[in-house]
Protein backbone atom coordinates (compact mmCIF):
# COMPACT_ATOMS: atom_id res chain seq x y z
CA UNK A 1 0.00 0.00 0.00
CA UNK A 2 1.30 3.48 -0.90
CA UNK A 3 -1.71 5.71 -0.17
CA UNK A 4 -3.35 6.67 3.10
CA UNK A 5 -5.14 4.09 5.22
CA UNK A 6 -8.90 4.42 5.59
CA UNK A 7 -10.01 2.39 8.63
CA UNK A 8 -13.57 1.02 8.71
CA UNK A 9 -13.61 -1.06 11.86
CA UNK A 10 -11.66 -3.05 14.39
CA UNK A 11 -12.65 -6.64 15.13
CA UNK A 12 -11.32 -10.00 16.21
CA UNK A 13 -9.78 -12.27 13.53
CA UNK A 14 -12.54 -13.32 11.16
CA UNK A 15 -13.94 -16.82 11.50
CA UNK A 16 -15.29 -16.70 7.95
CA UNK A 17 -14.05 -14.98 4.80
CA UNK A 18 -15.44 -11.66 3.65
CA UNK A 19 -17.40 -11.63 0.43
CA UNK A 20 -15.23 -11.93 -2.65
CA UNK A 21 -14.01 -8.73 -4.28
CA UNK A 22 -15.36 -6.55 -1.47
CA UNK A 23 -14.47 -2.93 -2.18
CA UNK A 24 -14.78 0.12 0.00
CA UNK A 25 -14.33 3.87 -0.27
CA UNK A 26 -12.99 5.06 -3.62
CA UNK A 27 -13.55 1.54 -5.01
CA UNK A 28 -10.45 0.22 -3.26
CA UNK A 29 -10.19 -3.43 -2.14
CA UNK A 30 -10.56 -4.07 1.58
CA UNK A 31 -7.59 -5.47 3.52
CA UNK A 32 -7.10 -6.88 7.01
CA UNK A 33 -4.29 -5.42 9.11
CA UNK A 34 -3.53 -7.68 12.12
CA UNK A 35 -2.12 -6.37 15.40
CA UNK A 36 -1.88 -8.19 18.74
CA UNK A 37 -4.81 -10.48 18.07
CA UNK A 38 -7.03 -7.75 16.66
CA UNK A 39 -7.80 -6.86 13.05
CA UNK A 40 -8.13 -3.39 11.54
CA UNK A 41 -10.19 -3.49 8.35
CA UNK A 42 -8.67 -0.93 5.99
CA UNK A 43 -8.31 0.15 2.40
CA UNK A 44 -5.92 2.43 0.56
CA UNK A 45 -7.29 5.87 -0.38
CA UNK A 46 -5.61 8.63 -2.40
CA UNK A 47 -3.90 11.43 -0.51
CA UNK A 48 -5.31 13.97 -2.97
CA UNK A 49 -8.79 13.29 -1.55
CA UNK A 50 -8.15 12.17 2.03
CA UNK A 51 -5.29 14.29 3.31
CA UNK A 52 -6.45 16.82 5.89
CA UNK A 53 -7.18 19.81 3.64
CA UNK A 54 -8.90 18.05 0.70
CA UNK A 55 -10.86 15.86 3.13
CA UNK A 56 -12.16 18.91 4.96
CA UNK A 57 -13.34 20.35 1.64
CA UNK A 58 -14.92 17.05 0.53
CA UNK A 59 -16.90 16.80 3.76
CA UNK A 60 -18.76 19.94 2.66
CA UNK A 61 -19.77 18.22 -0.61
CA UNK A 62 -23.02 16.38 0.12
CA UNK A 63 -22.82 14.16 -2.98
CA UNK A 64 -19.26 13.08 -2.15
CA UNK A 65 -20.18 12.58 1.47
CA UNK A 66 -23.20 10.41 0.58
CA UNK A 67 -21.16 8.22 -1.78
CA UNK A 68 -18.41 7.79 0.83
CA UNK A 69 -20.94 6.96 3.54
CA UNK A 70 -22.57 4.30 1.33
CA UNK A 71 -19.21 2.67 0.60
CA UNK A 72 -18.23 2.82 4.27
CA UNK A 73 -21.53 1.28 5.36
CA UNK A 74 -21.21 -1.43 2.72
CA UNK A 75 -17.99 -2.65 4.34
CA UNK A 76 -19.49 -2.50 7.84
CA UNK A 77 -22.55 -4.47 6.65
CA UNK A 78 -20.29 -7.14 5.10
CA UNK A 79 -18.35 -7.41 8.36
CA UNK A 80 -21.53 -7.67 10.42
CA UNK A 81 -22.46 -10.82 8.49
CA UNK A 82 -19.32 -12.67 9.60
CA UNK A 83 -18.30 -11.03 12.91
CA UNK A 84 -19.06 -8.35 15.49
CA UNK A 85 -17.24 -5.25 14.23
CA UNK A 86 -16.41 -2.15 16.20
CA UNK A 87 -17.15 0.46 13.51
CA UNK A 88 -15.05 3.61 13.41
CA UNK A 89 -16.23 7.04 12.40
CA UNK A 90 -16.71 7.94 8.75
CA UNK A 91 -13.45 9.12 7.16
CA UNK A 92 -11.08 7.84 9.85
CA UNK A 93 -7.76 8.05 8.01
CA UNK A 94 -4.13 7.36 8.99
CA UNK A 95 -0.83 7.94 7.24
CA UNK A 96 0.31 4.30 6.95
CA UNK A 97 0.12 0.82 8.50
CA UNK A 98 2.40 1.87 11.34
CA UNK A 99 0.07 4.73 12.30
CA UNK A 100 -2.92 2.37 12.28
CA UNK A 101 -1.05 -0.07 14.54
CA UNK A 102 -0.08 2.76 16.90
CA UNK A 103 -3.75 3.72 17.15
CA UNK A 104 -4.69 0.11 17.87
CA UNK A 105 -1.97 -0.13 20.50
CA UNK A 106 -3.14 3.06 22.21
CA UNK A 107 -6.81 1.96 22.18
CA UNK A 108 -6.22 -1.77 22.70
CA UNK A 109 -7.83 -2.01 26.13
CA UNK A 110 -10.90 -0.08 24.95
CA UNK A 111 -11.19 -2.16 21.78
CA UNK A 112 -10.96 -5.48 23.62
CA UNK A 113 -13.44 -4.58 26.34
CA UNK A 114 -15.90 -3.09 23.84
CA UNK A 115 -15.70 -6.08 21.51
CA UNK A 116 -16.32 -8.36 24.49
CA UNK A 117 -19.40 -6.33 25.42
CA UNK A 118 -20.76 -6.21 21.85
CA UNK A 119 -20.07 -9.84 20.91
CA UNK A 120 -23.21 -11.48 19.50
CA UNK A 121 -25.21 -8.25 19.66
CA UNK A 122 -26.59 -5.87 17.06
CA UNK A 123 -28.11 -2.40 17.04
CA UNK A 124 -31.74 -1.75 16.13
CA UNK A 125 -33.06 1.76 15.55
CA UNK A 126 -36.63 2.80 16.34
CA UNK A 127 -38.21 6.14 15.48
CA UNK A 128 -41.71 7.38 16.19
CA UNK A 129 -43.23 10.19 14.13
CA UNK A 130 -46.33 12.25 14.78
CA UNK A 131 -47.94 12.24 11.33
CA UNK A 132 -51.03 14.38 11.90
CA UNK A 133 -51.37 17.66 13.76
CA UNK A 134 -54.44 19.88 14.11
CA UNK A 135 -54.80 22.17 11.14
CA UNK A 136 -54.01 25.78 11.93
CA UNK A 137 -54.72 27.32 8.57
CA UNK A 138 -58.15 28.56 9.58
CA UNK A 139 -56.64 30.34 12.55
CA UNK A 140 -54.13 32.29 10.51
CA UNK A 141 -56.46 35.26 10.31
CA UNK A 142 -59.51 36.43 12.31
CA UNK A 143 -62.88 35.12 11.00
CA UNK A 144 -64.91 37.33 8.70
CA UNK A 145 -68.64 37.73 8.09
CA UNK A 146 -71.60 38.86 10.14
CA UNK A 147 -71.07 36.27 12.90
CA UNK A 148 -67.37 36.92 13.16
CA UNK A 149 -65.93 38.42 16.32
CA UNK A 150 -62.68 38.65 18.17
CA UNK A 151 -64.16 36.37 20.81
CA UNK A 152 -64.86 33.64 18.18
CA UNK A 153 -61.31 33.93 16.93
CA UNK A 154 -59.77 33.57 20.40
CA UNK A 155 -62.03 30.60 21.17
CA UNK A 156 -60.85 28.82 18.00
CA UNK A 157 -57.24 29.50 18.87
CA UNK A 158 -57.68 28.07 22.36
CA UNK A 159 -59.38 24.95 20.98
CA UNK A 160 -56.60 24.39 18.45
CA UNK A 161 -53.91 24.90 21.10
CA UNK A 162 -55.57 22.38 23.43
CA UNK A 163 -55.99 19.86 20.59
CA UNK A 164 -52.34 20.24 19.66
CA UNK A 165 -51.18 19.82 23.26
CA UNK A 166 -53.40 16.75 23.77
CA UNK A 167 -52.10 15.12 20.60
CA UNK A 168 -48.48 15.80 21.51
CA UNK A 169 -48.97 14.46 25.04
CA UNK A 170 -50.47 11.25 23.66
CA UNK A 171 -47.55 10.90 21.25
CA UNK A 172 -44.99 11.40 24.04
CA UNK A 173 -46.80 8.91 26.29
CA UNK A 174 -46.83 6.30 23.51
CA UNK A 175 -43.13 6.87 22.77
CA UNK A 176 -42.22 6.60 26.47
CA UNK A 177 -44.15 3.34 26.89
CA UNK A 178 -42.63 1.87 23.71
CA UNK A 179 -39.12 2.83 24.80
CA UNK A 180 -39.63 1.18 28.19
CA UNK A 181 -40.97 -1.99 26.55
CA UNK A 182 -38.10 -2.21 24.07
CA UNK A 183 -35.47 -1.38 26.68
CA UNK A 184 -36.63 -4.41 28.65
CA UNK A 185 -35.68 -6.61 25.67
CA UNK A 186 -32.37 -4.84 25.04
CA UNK A 187 -29.12 -4.93 26.98
CA UNK A 188 -28.58 -1.21 26.50
CA UNK A 189 -30.28 1.73 24.82
CA UNK A 190 -29.52 5.26 23.67
CA UNK A 191 -31.99 8.12 23.30
CA UNK A 192 -30.79 10.37 20.49
CA UNK A 193 -32.04 13.89 19.88
CA UNK A 194 -35.19 13.97 17.71
CA UNK A 195 -34.37 14.67 14.07
CA UNK A 196 -35.82 17.59 12.18
CA UNK A 197 -37.62 16.95 8.90
CA UNK A 198 -34.92 18.95 7.10
CA UNK A 199 -32.21 16.60 8.38
CA UNK A 200 -34.05 13.28 8.06
CA UNK A 201 -36.22 13.97 5.02
CA UNK A 202 -38.98 12.03 6.78
CA UNK A 203 -42.55 13.27 7.00
CA UNK A 204 -43.99 14.14 10.38
CA UNK A 205 -42.53 15.31 13.69
CA UNK A 206 -39.98 13.00 15.29
CA UNK A 207 -41.06 12.05 18.82
CA UNK A 208 -38.67 9.16 19.55
CA UNK A 209 -35.23 8.52 18.07
CA UNK A 210 -33.65 5.59 19.91
CA UNK A 211 -31.09 2.83 19.45
CA UNK A 212 -31.14 -0.54 21.19
CA UNK A 213 -28.36 -3.07 21.73
CA UNK A 214 -30.02 -6.46 21.30
CA UNK A 215 -28.59 -9.99 21.40
CA UNK A 216 -28.96 -11.63 18.01
CA UNK A 217 -30.92 -14.44 19.69
CA UNK A 218 -33.57 -11.94 20.84
CA UNK A 219 -33.75 -9.89 17.64
CA UNK A 220 -36.78 -11.73 16.26
CA UNK A 221 -38.69 -11.11 19.48
CA UNK A 222 -37.62 -7.45 19.43
CA UNK A 223 -38.85 -6.98 15.85
CA UNK A 224 -42.18 -8.67 16.65
CA UNK A 225 -42.79 -6.31 19.57
CA UNK A 226 -42.14 -3.29 17.34
CA UNK A 227 -44.43 -4.68 14.64
CA UNK A 228 -47.25 -5.23 17.14
CA UNK A 229 -47.15 -1.60 18.26
CA UNK A 230 -47.46 -0.07 14.80
CA UNK A 231 -51.27 0.00 14.85
CA UNK A 232 -51.63 0.94 18.53
CA UNK A 233 -51.62 4.71 18.05
CA UNK A 234 -53.49 6.30 15.13
CA UNK A 235 -51.66 9.31 13.75
CA UNK A 236 -48.25 7.93 14.77
CA UNK A 237 -45.75 6.13 12.56
CA UNK A 238 -43.21 3.68 13.98
CA UNK A 239 -40.08 2.99 11.90
CA UNK A 240 -37.63 0.16 12.57
CA UNK A 241 -34.13 0.00 11.07
CA UNK A 242 -31.40 -2.61 11.42
CA UNK A 243 -29.82 -4.81 12.36
CA UNK A 244 -26.72 -2.64 12.33
CA UNK A 245 -23.26 -2.81 13.77
CA UNK A 246 -23.48 -1.20 17.21
CA UNK A 247 -22.48 2.36 16.27
CA UNK A 248 -24.32 3.90 19.22
CA UNK A 249 -22.57 1.72 21.79
CA UNK A 250 -18.88 1.78 20.87
CA UNK A 251 -17.83 4.67 23.11
CA UNK A 252 -14.91 6.95 22.32
CA UNK A 253 -13.49 6.44 18.85
CA UNK A 254 -10.20 7.52 17.25
CA UNK A 255 -10.21 10.28 14.68
CA UNK A 256 -8.22 10.79 11.52
CA UNK A 257 -4.50 11.46 11.69
CA UNK A 258 -3.60 11.95 8.07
Amino acid sequence: MTGLRYVYAVCRPLGAPLQAQLTGVAGAPVKQLPHQGLIAVVSEVPERDFAEEPLRAHLEDLDWLAATARAHQGVIDALTVVTTPLPLRLATVFRDDSAVRCMMQAKEEHFRSTLQRLEGRVEWGVKVYLETEPAEATAAAPPTGKAASGRDYLRRRRQQTRAHEDLWQRAEAFATQLHEKLSALAEDSRLHAPQTAVLSGAAGRNVLNAAYLVPRARSEEFVEVVDRTKDDAPGLRVELTGPWAAYSFVGELPGEEA
